[in-house]
């Protein structure tokens, strides 16, 4: 008999890659998406699709008591770091309030496990060395301080309902699906290798290059990138972990940095294009280096597939070059 699942934003990029990987495992699946930020085009054949919002606490008690479910998926919300600086309610308010909405939900409903999609702006890095889970949490932004406020308040239910949970905390998410299904679509896009992959197309202008004097090899930020379908995969895994224990907090990176002008390298040897590109001054607020040490996860078996950046990027080039429009074409 198929398990039933609950993925929230799985219109979303990780989202729909988390629905992909459930559905391709024979799985029920229903999304619960408002498309502020997600696509109808990137929800699957056989999933069912339900059009609300986390906010709506009458629809998302109706939604949870559609029961049984064997686990929710927690992706929803607003990721911009940037933004979040401007707009720093609407962020408390989107992740943090509504997340608790949430969570009270699957209490009061009877759901046993939910597996959160966190971030690694939980963390202050002051150095280049790899960033395991015990580092200190110190968010910088309302971004960051609303995923840790959502993964204390997943302590807090745990201790007094038994609600188990995984935290799980990616660095930068990327590439796309292997079989072409599925792609990265943010309006406006924000996310490095689809900027540098839209400048080798022509798609966009020059891109900007923030910073060239950081203490880095060639000057430029380093960033860990880490396939999404990696990251579904360390999502299912961190499900089953939940079997036999009651919490699991795992950072998610390839442990392998790369910098900003090492992607543009590889999306030109990919692509078979020059990128244009422009430096720019620093931005505020950008570490030098953010990579992860995920020791926790591949000590219980996490092993991503896509170890090089190459393979990263031209999954990201395949299905980019293929939907021009992304999920509006």
């Amino acid at each position: 008999m198929a398990r039933r699942f609950l993925v929230t934003g799985g219109a979303g990029f990780v989202g729909s890659h988390m629905v992909v990987a459930l559905r391709d495992l024979g799985e029920e699946v229903a999304v619960v998406d408002n498309f502020n930020t997600g696509h109808r085009g990137a929800v699957p054949a056989g999933a069912r699709l339900i059009e609300a919002d986390l906010g709506d606490g009458p629809r998302l008690d109706a939604i949870l008591g559609d029961g049984p479910w064997t686990a929710v998926f927690h992706f929803a919300g607003v990721t911009q770091v940037g933004e979040s600086m401007r707009e720093p309610m609407r962020y408390l308010q989107a992740n943090a309030a509504n997340g608790m909405k949430l969570i009270d939900a699957c209490v009061r409903h009877g759901v046993d496990r939910l597996v959160f999609s966190s971030t690694a702006a939980l963390f202050n890095a002051s150095d280049d060395r790899p960033i395991p889970e015990d580092a200190p949490v110190d968010p910088q932004s309302p971004y960051g301080e609303s995923k840790w406020m959502t993964e204390r308040a997943l302590h807090w239910a745990f201790v007094a309902h038994g609600l188990r949970s995984a935290k799980l905390r990616y660095f930068n998410a990327a590439g796309a699906d292997p079989a072409g299904r599925l792609g990265e679509d943010h309006r406006p896009e924000s996310h490095l290798i689809p900027l540098v992959i839209d400048a080798a197309l022509g798609r966009r202008p020059p891109l900007e290059v923030y910073g060239a004097d950081y203490p880095t090899p060639d000057g430029t930020c380093i960033r860990d990138y880490v396939h999404v379908a990696d990251l579904a995969q360390a999502h299912l895994l961190a499900l089953d972990r939940l079997e036999s224990e009651t919490s699991v907090t795992w950072n998610l990176g390839r442990g392998t940095g790369h910098s900003v002008l090492e992607v543009i390298a590889s999306v030109e040897r990919i692509s078979g294009r020059a990128v244009p590109y422009r430096m720019s001054p620093r931005r505020p607020g950008d570490a030098a280096v953010l990579v992860a040490a995920s020791g926790r996860a591949r000590a219980a078996g996490w092993r991503p597939r896509h170890e090089a950046l190459d393979d990263i990027v031209r999954s990201a080039f395949a299905w980019r070059e293929a939907h021009p429009d992304g999920y509006g074409g």
